[in-house]
């Protein structure tokens, strides 16, 4: 099947969304250079990134794979696309005026990577900010529709995690090789609103497209 005319756009918008979500460090980067730092070992941070990686893939699974099944009714599609954009807005609006987190997420401790992580992207919303490109990506009729969109949901939640192991990786080897502990001390950031803003901005310009 030849390539979907607005796939290379969909895809860049799952690679920069997965960078972004490294990038953020409520993604969990910093328990990365914490492990470095206590085993004295710049190779560590793999321990800490491969379940942190894995926890964010099966949280972006578990939004995309219902969603997906859904979409893929000819009749439904634009309905759920129209739908999830509006989930997407919502959540970023009660993210903006709720910013605290839930307390259930102190109970879960960051040794248990897996889940903490699958936790803590699903809390920020990480898989519905990624929902409208992924129903985009396997809307009836499109490459990754084939075979029942199921695989290319799957597929969506991989790249984008690639691309949120890489973007974490990069930050975590500046802190720990260029600019030193001192820098996030001296530079830490807080970037719920710009999450919570991002949720609202690609929830809009999801159901403009849609509509």
């Amino acid at each position: 099947m030849a390539l979907d005319a607005g796939a290379p756009a969909l895809w860049l918008a799952v690679l920069a969304l997965g960078a972004w979500h490294g990038l953020n460090p409520a993604m969990g980067w910093p328990l990365a250079v914490a492990h470095a730092l206590g085993e004295r070992r710049a190779s560590a941070v793999w321990a800490t990134f491969l379940p942190l990686g894995s926890g964010h893939f099966l949280a972006m699974a578990a939004v995309l794979l219902p969603f997906t099944l859904l979409g893929l009714v000819a009749a439904w599609n634009r309905p759920v696309r129209l739908g999830a954009a509006l989930v997407v807005l919502l959540f970023g609006l009660a993210r903006l005026v709720w910013r605290r987190h839930p307390r259930a997420l102190a109970r879960i401790r960051p040794t248990q990577l897996v889940l903490w992580s699958f936790v803590i992207a699903s809390a920020h919303g990480a898989g519905l900010m990624l929902l409208p490109f992924a129903l985009g990506l396997c809307a009836p009729g499109h490459t990754l529709s084939a075979g029942g969109g199921l695989g290319g949901a799957l597929l969506v939640a991989a790249v984008h995690t690639a691309a949120m192991l890489a973007a974490g990786l990069a930050a975590a080897w500046l802190v720990l090789r260029v600019f030193g502990l001192g820098a996030l001390r001296r530079g830490w950031l807080d970037l719920e609103l710009a999450w919570a803003a991002s949720l609202v901005l690609t929830g809009a310009a999801s159901a403009w497209m849609v509509w």
